[in-house]
C-alpha cells in the first residue's frame, strides 16, 4: 500500500510538473495554398487528412485572414504581431536575389536595406528569451543577407531557402535574375539533395528528436504548393530536376499532398514524443493561393485585397486547452498569432512595441464570445495600390483607382457593391482607412516620405 501510494504520489508530482511546463509551440505555414485547397474547407479534388485531423481535434476557423496577399509582408506581421506597414519596405514580396519591387522598397534596397530589421522584436526572441529552443525550418522570405536573416531574429537553428520561390530539386530561385541556389544551413549555403518539401520534412524531425527538457518553438514554413508546380515523383536525372507543370491542376494536387504528407510526419513525430497534449499547433497559408491553387468558393486570388487574395485556410490544436472539432467564426489575422503564442507560454510582449494583433486564446477556448473588429489591409507593386478594411459586416476596397463597398455577412462572396446605395457608409471606412495608414507609417521611411 505504503509503495503504491509513493508511485501515486511520484505520477501526481509528474503530472503537475508537466502543467508546469510552457507549451511547445509548432508553426505550420503553407506557401500560396488556397481556402479551397483543402478538404476540410470543400476542396472536392485533393485529399487533406492530416490538416483536416488538426481541425477535427481542435478548431477551424472561417474568418482567418493573412495580414496581405503575398509572401514577405504575411511572413513580417506573423513574427512581429504588428501591421507590416509598421516595419517599412515589406508591403510585397521582395524579389528574387533581393528585388525592391515598388517605390520604397526599391529605395530601401539602395541602402542596404531591404528586410526585416534585426531591431524589431520578433515571436522567436521573445521565446527564445524565455527558454524555448527554437528553429526556422523552411521559406523565410524577410531579407537576404545575415544582418537579416532567422539567426538574427531569435531562432537557434535555419535551415531552409532565404528567397520567395525555387526549383523543388535545383534549389535555385525562378523569376527575375534567377539561377541562384538560396538553400542555407544556419547562414551558410549548403547543398542538398531532394524535393525541398522532403528535405524541411526530414530536417525538421530530426531537430525535433533532439529536444530535451526545455519547451520548443518550431516555425515551419513550407514553399509548397507555390509554384513552380513541380510533380514530387518526377525527377529527370538527365535535368537534375523535374518538367514545370504549372496550371496542371493533378500536379499541384500531388504537391499539396506531399504537404499534407509531411504534416502528417510532424504529427506523429509529437506523438512519439510524448508531447501532444502539451503543444499548440497552428497551421494556415500566407495568402490566397495563385491561378494554380482553388480560392472557391470566394472572389479573387493572391496579390489582391478579395475574400480570395487574403481569406486562408487556419486550423489549431492543444488538446486539453482546445475544445475538438469547433469553428470559430471570430474574424482574425495572421499578427494575432504573435500574441496568442506568448498568451500560451505566459511571456509578456514588447511594451515598445505593442502588438496590433490580439490573444485568440480565450476564443479558441470558448470562453470569450466572437467580437466585431476593424481590420486593414495594404498592398503595393510597382504602381499597383490595392486597399481594404473591414469594420464588423462591412468591407471597403479600393482597387488601383476603383473603389467598391460589400456587407460581407450578407455577401461573403462580394458579388454585389453597395457603394452607390451607401456614400456615407463608404465615406466611413475611407476615412478609417486613411486615419490608420498615417498611424502605421514607417519610422525608417521617414526620409523616403520628405
Amino acid at each position: 500500500m505504503i509503495r503504491r501510494q509513493f508511485l501515486a504520489s511520484m505520477s501526481g508530482a509528474a503530472l503537475l510538473q508537466a502543467a508546469k511546463r510552457p507549451p511547445n509551440v509548432v508553426l505550420i505555414l503553407a506557401d500560396d495554398l488556397g481556402w479551397g485547397d483543402v478538404a476540410m474547407n470543400g476542396c472536392p479534388d485533393i485529399p487533406t487528412p492530416h490538416i483536416d485531423s488538426i481541425a477535427r481535434q481542435g478548431v477551424r476557423f472561417s474568418e482567418f485572414y493573412a495580414n496581405a496577399p503575398e509572401c514577405t509582408p504575411t511572413r513580417c506581421a506573423l513574427l512581429t504581431g504588428r501591421y507590416q506597414q509598421r516595419v517599412g519596405g515589406l508591403e510585397c514580396a521582395i524579389g528574387v536575389n533581393n528585388l525592391g519591387r515598388y517605390d520604397e522598397a526599391e529605395w530601401l534596397q539602395k541602402k542596404g536595406e531591404l528586410g526585416l530589421p534585426a531591431t524589431q522584436p520578433t515571436l522567436a526572441r521573445f521565446l527564445r528569451q524565455n527558454g524555448y529552443d527554437t528553429a526556422c525550418i523552411g521559406k523565410w522570405h524577410l531579407g537576404y543577407g545575415s544582418r537579416f536573416g532567422p539567426l538574427t531574429h531569435g531562432f537557434e537553428r535555419y535551415f531552409g531557402i532565404l528567397g520567395g520561390n525555387a526549383d523543388y530539386f535545383t534549389h535555385q530561385e525562378m523569376g527575375e535574375g534567377a539561377g541562384t541556389s538560396q538553400l542555407y544551413d544556419q547562414d551558410s549555403p549548403t547543398q542538398r539533395r531532394g524535393y525541398l518539401t522532403d528535405l524541411f520534412t526530414e530536417e525538421a524531425l530530426s531537430w525535433m528528436r533532439g529536444r530535451g527538457s526545455k519547451p520548443f518553438f518550431l516555425y515551419l514554413p513550407f514553399n509548397a504548393p507555390h509554384s513552380p508546380i513541380q510533380d514530387p515523383d518526377e525527377f529527370d536525372a538527365a535535368t537534375g530536376t523535374a518538367p514545370h507543370r504549372n496550371r496542371q491542376r493533378s500536379v499541384y494536387g500531388k504537391m499539396v499532398r506531399r504537404l499534407d504528407d509531411s504534416i502528417g510526419a510532424i504529427l506523429r513525430q509529437i506523438d512519439a514524443m510524448g508531447a501532444a497534449n502539451n503543444t499548440l499547433l497552428l497551421f494556415l497559408s500566407d495568402n490566397g493561393a495563385d491561378p494554380n491553387g482553388r480560392n472557391l468558393p470566394y472572389r479573387g486570388a493572391k496579390s489582391s485585397v478579395w475574400e480570395g487574395g487574403i481569406r486562408v485556410p487556419c486550423a489549431v490544436r492543444w488538446p486539453g486547452r482546445i475544445k475538438a472539432g469547433g469553428v470559430l467564426a471570430q474574424p482574425a489575422m495572421t499578427m494575432d498569432l504573435l500574441p496568442t503564442i506568448l498568451s500560451a507560454a505566459g511571456v509578456p510582449s514588447s511594451k515598445a512595441y505593442p502588438p496590433d494583433g490580439i490573444d485568440l486564446l480565450p476564443f479558441l477556448t470558448a470562453t470569450r464570445p466572437p467580437v466585431s473588429r476593424t481590420l486593414f489591409w495594404r498592398y503595393k507593386r510597382a504602381a499597383i495600390r490595392r486597399k481594404a478594411v473591414r469594420d464588423g459586416d462591412w468591407k471597403y476596397v479600393f482597387d488601383s483607382g476603383k473603389e467598391y463597398l460589400f456587407h460581407l455577412g450578407k455577401d461573403p462572396l462580394e458579388q454585389r457593391d453597395l457603394i452607390a446605395l451607401n456614400p456615407q457608409e463608404a465615406g466611413g471606412l475611407r476615412a478609417k482607412l486613411a486615419a490608420w495608414e498615417n498611424e502605421v507609417r514607417a519610422p525608417r521611411l521617414a526620409a523616403f516620405r520628405q
